[in-house]
């Protein structure tokens, strides 16, 4: 991984401090258990071994992991569980919003090791007052995933894909070959160009819309400031969430759409090479790979690109960061702070990182390891080149993104509102959230 600024606009702050203490807990002998509340659904199982090996090294420690994502509200669930008294010594936040709204719980964790090896500008929405409230997870990017095969059969050159001109264009032509059978006899299952898994507004109402906002806010700490959203691009917003649904097996009654989850979008989708292409990021590797392993071998990236801004470039950020409670016992927060750093720094651990969550690394530490995945070498490739802009959503008022946004969207794709609207109603809410 480049050591590169990964977020150009954003500064590292917060990145001093002592080394933390031991990574081998072997020296107490005191039991100690940590519960661990995280969202990555794809990675729960690779997680729950990296768990296991560290207790067979650290006998006294005993990790317990709850994963609630993929079609599930995370922040919803985590706030729940907090409520029901049953409180997890680890768990994740997003970026500012989400340092705001745990304040009284997220534990200062600029002492520790790691903090001055991160890749430069993946702590700038964890950091308040010199402070960093949060351990980066990984590296991320998403955009369009598509298989690199269908496009080569039918004769799309996927390096002339600049903007959405071309993109709409490749997009048209895979779509005539598709219905007129030419792919049929290689690709029996290909039905559609893409699948738009519009239930789940995290897809919709983050990850599109971050395409499009953006370049507007500029860095997820502007996002959260700013009172107000002009949605500067709504006509590239548009334009991008017409392609993907005009372009699907629901393209006859986009309402459908709002049925379609991630597993039909990624494991019964892509992996089956049902469609051609999808909106989704560099995490879906191992999903696909279990299904196919050959076909997960055969997807690339590209941007998602929005008339208007600079439209060849890839929206990479950190999906979420590792909180550690500070209402837990100082043994917990303790043990949980070596586990952590363990998992991100040891020979053992890094390997664990990269090579069974096929995560890019957020250290500098890991700048020699290379992504051994498709889709994590074509998002090292934007990194590297320079070619990225920031996760914002990450700075929208808490539920704005999902559950305003995501399902004005669905509205729209059932015909219930006109864009316009989807727009207005949008803005109105985020300025209500935001006094």
């Amino acid at each position: 991984m480049s050591s590169v600024m990964i977020m150009s606009s954003l500064t590292l702050a917060g990145c001093g401090g002592s080394e933390s203490s031991s990574l081998n807990s072997k020296s107490s002998g005191k039991q100690v258990s940590i519960d661990m509340f995280q969202f990555k659904v794809e990675n729960a199982k690779e997680l729950e071994a990296a768990a296991k090996e560290y207790e067979n090294e650290n006998k006294n420690v005993k990790i317990n992991i709850q994963t609630v994502g993929g079609g599930n509200d995370y922040g919803a669930a985590l706030k729940a569980k907090v409520q029901s008294g049953e409180e997890p010594t680890i768990f994740n936040i997003g970026g500012p919003q989400d340092v705001k709204d745990w304040q009284a719980r997220v534990t200062d964790l600029s002492g520790e090791s790691w903090v001055k090896d991160c890749v430069d500008g993946v702590l700038g929405g964890v950091t308040e007052d010199n402070k960093v409230y949060g351990m980066p997870m990984s590296i991320e990017g998403y955009g369009f995933v598509y298989n690199k095969e269908i496009f080569k059969t039918a004769g799309i050159d996927v390096n002339a894909i600049k903007d959405y001109a071309s993109l709409e264009s490749a997009v048209k032509t895979l779509d005539s070959k598709i219905k007129s059978g030419a792919l049929k006899s290689k690709y029996p299952k290909l039905e559609a160009v893409f699948e738009m898994p519009a239930k789940e507004t995290w897809v919709t109402g983050l990850h599109a819309s971050n395409a499009a906002l953006s370049p507007e806010f500029g860095s997820a700490t502007n996002a959260y400031k700013a009172k107000k959203v002009d949605f500067k691009y709504k006509d590239g917003l548009k334009n991008i969430i017409d392609l993907e649904a005009n372009y699907s097996p629901n393209a006859a009654s986009k309402g459908k759409l709002n049925a379609v989850d991630y597993a039909t979008q990624v494991g019964q989708g892509i992996a089956i090479q049902r469609v051609a292409m999808i909106q989704q990021g560099n995490w879906i590797i191992n999903d696909v790979k279990k299904v196919d392993e050959k076909v997960a071998s055969n997807l690339g990236i590209i941007p998602m690109p929005i008339k208007g801004t600079k439209e060849d470039v890839m929206p990479v950020g950190v999906p979420m960061y590792w909180a550690v409670n500070g209402k837990a016992s100082k043994d917990q927060q303790d043990a949980a702070k070596k586990f952590l750093s363990w998992l991100y720094t040891s020979d053992k651990g890094k390997d664990i990182i990269a090579n069974k969550f096929s995560f890019i690394g957020p250290l500098k530490s890991y700048n020699n390891m290379q992504p051994k995945d498709s889709l994590g070498q074509d998002i090292q490739k934007y990194v590297k080149a320079g070619k990225t802009i920031q996760w914002v959503f990450m700075g929208y008022p808490s539920g704005w993104g999902q559950d305003v946004l995501g399902k004005e969207i669905q509205k729209y794709l059932s015909g219930q509102e006109s864009f316009d609207q989807v727009i207005s109603n949008s803005q109105a809410q985020r300025e209500q959230m935001r006094k």
